[in-house]
């Protein structure tokens, strides 16, 4: 059989294609999956949002650690909304990210988009705040605090201050996002501690979000509807530094006419600890940004890791904040 040679616009037709395919598998490197040609790994992050300093702090880590360790970050403020962390998920899926990592708004309600994670190979780092899923198969690792001890360290000290009490001490608590993994476990771990003495009393307990201004506007109301407040436990710094206004507009003395004891220790909680307003702080660190960036490249890998990381962590007394604040990071 005679064969003839491609026309002219055969071989345009066929050059046009393979521009468009090379077109095509440029883009698409571009939003990850396999890290690209160049092999970088790209990390889709899901932040709960920018509702206090420790928040702050948190995510200024990430982004800094990302950009040291060479890694694409992909970022995304939910605004305290679980909904647009899961839609943010599904996003990152959508981009084919290497690896996803998030710090959960709320505890429960995430199986059905892990499960689409990890249906799409994708693995999953937990940061800062857990899941209460009965699977550990949907996410790789917890990177984060002991919520439970940390409330525990805020009772203890408590404990041990009033331990000569003859009377009720009677104590406030602004808690954190309710349903957050914060919240519920550092009001397990004070409850416990504060259980040594039956003097210690909670006699009102309410979200203020992790904000000033809602630590502001509940601390308003516990002081209208309880005319003896001893103590005031605030899940985190924010809060405690919002109850401060409405304890001296108040005509109180922070610190003294009201133990304030709070988590966290950023940079004015532990002004405000220095200063005497508040007496207690245990800490929180938000600086897990090198740890992820390491964990990402490890899961990346295929690396087997723990599945619990914990930072390291300490608590501060207001002599203790006075020697620490100079060189203070966040």
């Amino acid at each position: 059989m005679r064969t003839y040679p491609p026309s002219r616009k055969v071989i345009a037709v066929l050059a046009a294609a393979l521009l468009a395919t090379g077109v095509a598998a440029c883009g698409n490197s571009d939003t990850g999956g396999s890290g690209g040609d160049d092999g970088t790994i790209t990390l889709g992050f899901s932040q709960v949002g920018a509702e206090s300093g420790w928040r702050t702090a948190n995510t200024t880590s990430i982004k800094e650690a990302a950009t040291e360790a060479g890694i694409d970050l992909k970022f995304d403020d939910a605004q305290q909304k679980q909904e647009n962390q899961i839609k943010a998920i599904r996003n990152f899926i959508q981009q084919k990210v290497d690896v996803i990592a998030f710090s959960p708004v709320v505890e429960s309600g995430w199986d059905t988009v892990l499960k689409e994670a990890k249906d799409a190979k994708i693995p999953v780092i937990l940061t800062d705040r857990s899941v209460d899923s009965a699977d550990k198969s949907l996410y790789k690792t917890f990177l984060g605090s002991d919520f439970v001890k940390e409330g525990r360290l805020a009772g203890e000290w408590l404990v041990q201050k009033e331990q000569s009490a003859t009377g009720p001490v009677n104590i406030v608590e602004l808690q954190g996002t309710t349903g957050s993994a914060p919240a519920n476990d550092r009001k397990k771990g004070f409850a416990e501690a504060i259980a040594a003495n039956p003097n210690l009393k909670i006699v009102a307990s309410q979200s203020g979000d992790f904000t000033r201004a809602g630590g502001k506007q509940v601390m308003e109301q516990f002081l209208k509807a309880n005319p003896k407040i001893d103590v005031l436990f605030a899940h985190n710094d924010d809060m405690g530094l919002g109850a401060l206004e409405a304890i001296t507009a108040a005509g109180k003395v922070p610190g003294k006419d009201i133990t304030i004891i709070t988590v966290d220790a950023v940079k004015d909680g532990m002004q405000a600890l220095a200063d005497g307003k508040f007496n207690f702080i245990a800490e929180c660190s938000p600086l897990l940004g090198p740890q992820l960036m390491d964990l990402v490249k490890k899961v990346h890998a295929g690396e087997s890791v723990p599945a619990r990381i914990e930072t390291q962590e300490t608590t501060f007394t207001q002599e203790q904040a006075k020697e620490a604040l100079p060189n203070r990071k966040y």
